[in-house]
């Protein structure tokens, strides 16, 4: 019997996200929802670590999160976005990942293990390798884009990867970022950002109020940046 989950509840990205990463099985479901009872909140700006969990790769629930890098003067450079529905893999020794820190609060679950080559297995490294295709997409970003180019590419990814655990409404997504995280995030000076989002809202690609981030035409937005959907 297929496990149905209520429209709006937020364990229901995860279960979106990973469903069209792979057909996931009825056992898989279970498990899924099984974890929902382990999952819990980590407040903004506090690291996020598999010890929490005994080690296991966790669940993004709700939230936004990142990989960031600090350097010892106090900068900061976010490495890539991890959205709802997203896995957090867990470290290995012999290659150590970026440290995830929480942007906002979120919510976490440990990931059910997956049987070899089961769907959720196959979930599971489809989601590792969408987020290897997202930092390369950032290093792109931030070594040939123009700040412009920057913001509206970065937009539209997210609004893409939204759309993919159904949080996207229309044309409208969440943006519960702030003009310095954004700074953080695309290379940038917070006072150029601040100029950025001026110029698109000029130029009527972008309406972003209330938390919230509107892309009328986002074609039009990727025909301008050669954006190409993953």
């Amino acid at each position: 019997m297929n496990i149905a989950y209520r429209s709006g509840f937020a364990f229901s990205a995860v279960v979106t996200r990973l469903s069209r990463l792979a057909a996931l099985s009825d056992a898989d479901r279970n498990g899924l929802r099984d974890a929902e009872s382990l999952r819990c909140r980590i407040g903004a700006h506090r690291e996020i670590t598999e010890s929490q969990f005994d080690g296991r790769p966790l669940l993004l629930v709700a939230g936004w999160a990142a990989r960031v890098r600090i350097f010892s003067d106090g900068r900061r450079q976010l490495l890539s976005l991890l959205l709802p529905g997203d896995v957090i893999a867990a470290a290995r020794p012999d290659a150590p990942a970026a440290p995830v820190t929480a942007l906002t609060e979120v919510t976490v679950a440990p990931a059910p293990t997956a049987a070899p080559g089961s769907p959720l297995d196959r979930a599971y490294a489809a989601a590792a390798a969408a987020e290897q295709t997202h930092l390369y997409r950032q290093i792109a970003r931030l070594g040939r884009l123009s700040a412009y180019e920057r913001l509206a590419d970065w937009l539209l990814e997210v609004q893409e990867r939204l759309a993919a655990a159904d949080l996207v409404n229309g044309t409208g997504f969440p943006m519960p970022l702030t003009q310095e995280v954004l700074a953080d995030t695309l290379g940038l000076t917070s006072v150029h950002i601040n100029r950025t989002l001026q110029s698109m809202r000029r130029d009527g690609v972008l309406d972003l109020r209330s938390g919230t981030a509107r892309l009328p035409d986002a074609q039009h937005l990727a025909s301008l940046v050669d954006y190409r959907a993953s």
